[in-house]
């Protein structure tokens, strides 16, 4: 049961139907942007937040606008190149039309036949988001922009504590060799009996350590290759197929996967959740500031119910100043400035305590100890 939406263009507003989006406490209405198109042609290269931006200033509650539940918003597989976005302000609902379906359009039209319309044919139809059994085309719209994260959807990121001794290891090198670049040979111990083929190469890198409870949460994953099985036991040969940084003794394996585009609708977690921003990317280096479309990893994880496609606030942490009423010297010269917002982050990639999130808008420099949290 959808209900009433307020008539008003200014303050045109979706409210959430009781379950939709499951467990989420009550929040403001959603309005529309004064300008909101009442007619959108989907293009390669758009991304369900860029979509969303164009109908809301609150992004993340786009499955609002589409009246999507949990589930439907776990697999938001919809909306393709060619689809065309249509507005009712009347009714105060979004629609889709597969290309040559929508309203107005000549009855008896074929239905697009360009890259990127997806099977099916029939009239303009409210969007229902539904899982599908089939595999999805390639050009499917991504919830954020792929290229920019696929390294860190595929490469290892964080170790946890215990498992980098369960790792395959690097037991020995061709020759001897104290350190190997690609073409080279190497034995590994603890594949035996895996089918796998294709393997990453990495050594622990630096501690994640909370910065609340001093506590190491898990290790950073230098990523230094990739290497492939000429012949599998114990010890198995594997070559380096390619390499970064050159690979030694001791380093670890981890079996090679493919990237899968992020398709969870943007949300906000079910409870509120804060932590704070441990260190930051830009591209694969480690940088001291991010902004738009830079990595940040938080020491919030699956352990405390945070899931990929989870949007998170971004607050600066306020600083320490001097409050020139008082005498230089008092007990309460100084104050503590509030911390003020400053962007929004999309949850992709999660681990037990640790979490990889994409700043999505910034309006200042995001820092390491800046706070996250339910926006």
């Amino acid at each position: 049961m959808v209900q009433q939406v307020r008539k008003s263009i200014t303050a045109l507003a979706f409210f959430v139907i009781s379950g939709t989006v499951s467990g989420q406490a009550a929040q403001a209405p959603l309005t529309l942007k004064p300008d909101a198109p009442e007619r959108y042609v989907v293009v390669p290269g758009d991304t369900l937040w860029g979509i969303s931006e164009r109908y809301t200033d609150s992004p993340w509650r786009w499955p609002e606008l589409w009246n999507m539940n949990k589930e439907q918003i776990q697999n938001p597989h919809l909306i393709y190149p060619g689809y065309v976005i249509l507005l009712d302000r009347a009714k105060g609902t979004l629609t889709i039309a597969r290309p040559g379906t929508e309203p107005g359009t000549r009855p008896g039209a074929a239905p697009g036949t360009g890259a990127g319309a997806a099977p099916g044919t029939g009239a303009g139809v409210k969007l229902s988001p539904r899982v599908r059994a089939e595999s999805l085309p390639p050009e499917q719209i991504p919830s954020i922009p792929a290229s920019v994260i696929e390294p860190f959807l595929t490469r290892p990121l964080v170790i946890e504590p215990d498992g980098i001794d369960r790792a395959p290891t690097i037991v020995a090198t061709q020759h001897d060799s104290v350190l190997l670049s690609a073409g080279n040979t190497a034995y590994v111990r603890g594949i035996a009996g895996s089918v796998e083929e294709s393997w990453y190469v990495f050594r622990r890198g630096s501690p994640l350590v909370d910065p609340d409870t001093n506590q190491t949460l898990a290790y950073e994953a230098i990523y230094l290759g990739t290497a492939r099985v000429t012949r599998p036991g114990d010890p198995a040969t594997v070559v380096l197929t390619s390499a970064v940084q050159e690979v030694g003794a001791g380093d670890k394996l981890v079996a090679a996967t493919v990237a899968q585009p992020i398709n969870y609708a943007p949300h906000s977690p079910a409870t509120f959740l804060k932590g704070r921003v441990m260190s930051i990317y830009g591209g694969l280096g480690k940088v001291g500031e991010a902004g738009p479309l830079s990595v940040i990893t938080i020491n919030r994880g699956r352990a405390d119910g945070l899931e990929v496609g989870h949007v998170l606030a971004l607050y600066s942490l306020g600083g320490t100043v001097r409050d020139t009423s008082k005498p230089r010297g008092a007990p309460d010269a100084f104050i503590k400035l509030p911390e003020e917002r400053s962007g929004l982050s999309f949850v992709f990639r999660v681990f037990d305590r640790v979490s990889y999130a994409l700043v999505m808008h910034a309006t200042r420099p995001v820092s390491p100890l800046d706070v996250v949290q339910t926006p």
